[in-house]
């Protein structure tokens, strides 16, 4: 599922790929999607992107044109994404259109591109003249005194009576946090997930005394910078989960993310980044929302009552791994529609071996089925040659 990185990244994205670029024409969306319509057409217009935690902003520019005939302008608009379970965004020529791409804008230079939000799973959403959704709080990333300050200074609600690792899932606090960022977050503080979150936040202060150096945001992707950045190390003993909650997605963001380079698909240097998320040797559980949570030692006072069930998982390795692909447990998806297939193999073939007659057997004598007023006729018929005689002698009877 994507996170705030990857959000982040999908914004650089955007900007990259669309840097110097004239788009033409209406904003299409797919026939499937249950999305809003982009009613916005213009004959040249530029696009860019920003994000704040786990939303994304596209914003569409017309450019002015010296045609006098126009007779509307079209207005600036701005687009909000949440990308749901599988959302993310590709640039490709026309005729290579990805399947599951739901709203699409089309460049002005032929041959044509299109830049596409691609959503397999249709989780996700975008909502026209958008804006950041209200009860989402301040980005872990790039608005982090303000999101300090939220957390603090809001310990007394209700919220925060959960387990740490439920509250860190709270969009309205942790604005970007998802759950492979929660696994590795409190992996590294060595945190039990199941700890009461209001325990494991007590005695932070609003203001970080040792945020003395502040990364610059990377302005684009594949590892070139317009500034440059210190790398971003999470080593400091006393570092808090407030902190973490910072520095540990911006580490993502300096590898590159998962699924952001669209001339390279290989993500092992994210896979090698991980510590705890999907790690051999490392425990996993369900939450009580539902949500796997990974960590490593005792879950926690709080844990779910059947919390023995706990299996170490085995990292399955795949070819063509993205961010979007969901992680599957001890059985998955393939292998319970492989044991179906083999069940109804295995009724088929008892069905056909039942209708193939064995060798030296006796044939079955086929019995005729009469309906009961025929068999009732049949029945009270008299034998051949009698019928005469006794006729005869029910005449004399009655003289």
């Amino acid at each position: 599922m994507p996170e705030g990185p990857e959000l982040h990244l999908a914004g650089l994205f955007v900007n990259k790929m669309c840097e110097g670029v004239l788009f033409a024409g209406p904003v299409t969306k797919s026939e499937v999607s249950k999305s809003p319509d982009v009613a916005f057409a213009c004959e040249a217009y530029r696009i860019s992107a920003t994000s704040r935690g786990k939303e994304v902003k596209l914003m569409l520019t017309p450019i002015k044109c010296d045609d006098t005939k126009a007779k509307k302008t079209q207005q600036p608009m701005d687009i909000v994404f949440r990308f749901g379970m599988s959302g993310f965004f590709r640039f490709t020529a026309e005729d290579e259109l990805p399947k599951h791409a739901h709203l699409c804008f089309y460049t002005k230079d032929k041959p044509c591109r299109v830049l596409s939000y691609v959503d397999a799973r249709r989780f996700g959403s975008w909502q026209p003249h958008g804006t950041w959704q209200s009860d989402r709080g301040p980005c872990i990333m790039f608005e982090y005194k303000s999101f300090r300050k939220n957390v603090v200074s809001n310990l007394s609600d209700r919220a925060f009576d959960r387990p740490i690792c439920e509250v860190l899932l709270n969009q309205k606090y942790f604005n970007g946090i998802g759950n492979y960022l929660r696994a590795e977050i409190l992996y590294r503080l060595n945190i039990p997930p199941f700890v009461p979150a209001r325990a494991v936040l007590e005695g932070l202060e609003s203001e970080d005394a040792c945020e003395d150096e502040k990364p610059v945001m990377i302005e684009t992707l594949n590892k070139k910078t317009v500034k440059t950045a210190k790398k971003i190390t999470v080593k400091d003993e006393s570092a808090d989960l407030l902190r973490m909650c910072h520095t540990v997605p911006l580490e993502v963001v300096h590898l590159g993310g998962k699924g952001y380079d669209p001339e390279k698909a290989d993500h092992s240097d994210f896979e090698a980044w991980l510590q705890c998320y999907y790690v051999d040797g490392m425990k996993s559980i369900r939450d009580h929302n539902g949500r796997t949570m990974w960590f490593k030692g005792d879950p926690g006072p709080m844990a779910p009552k059947d919390f023995k069930s706990l299996k170490t998982k085995k990292r399955t390795k795949k070819d063509d791994h993205d961010y979007n692909d969901k992680k599957k447990g001890a059985r998955t998806q393939s292998e319970s529609t492989g044991k179906k297939k083999t069940v109804k193999k295995e009724i088929k073939a008892a069905k056909i071996e039942k209708d193939v007659p064995k060798k030296n057997a006796t044939p079955r004598r086929t019995v005729k089925h009469e309906s009961p007023a025929r068999r009732k006729m049949t029945d009270n018929k008299p034998a051949e040659g009698s019928q005469r005689r006794s006729g005869r002698l029910g005449r004399q009877n009655v003289q």
